[in-house]
């Protein structure tokens, strides 16, 4: 398994982003963007911060263990696209 970091981008500049310290291990990239948008319903919901005004504008900054950029989540795409919504 490989471990992930979870980096959230909420302002423009290096004071924007919240350093994740320890990283979770998963199997795989699929499961790290899951992993991700599960975090991001949760703080969405539970999470109040000053210095966070619009959830929706943070993402995440998906990083590996050597610090290389994995991928990028926004906090947006925990919200289904209308159009995806009748498809099966």
């Amino acid at each position: 398994m490989a471990r992930y970091f979870f980096n959230v981008r909420h302002h423009p500049g290096l004071e924007g982003l919240a350093r994740d310290p320890e990283g979770d291990e998963l199997p795989d990239g699929a499961a790290a963007r899951e992993h991700a948008l599960a975090v991001a319903r949760d703080l969405i919901a539970r999470t109040r911060l000053d210095s966070v005004r619009d959830w929706f504008e943070c993402s995440f900054e998906i990083t590996d263990e050597e610090g290389r950029p994995v991928m990028i989540v926004p906090f947006g795409d925990t919200v289904p696209d209308e159009t995806d919504e009748g498809e099966d």
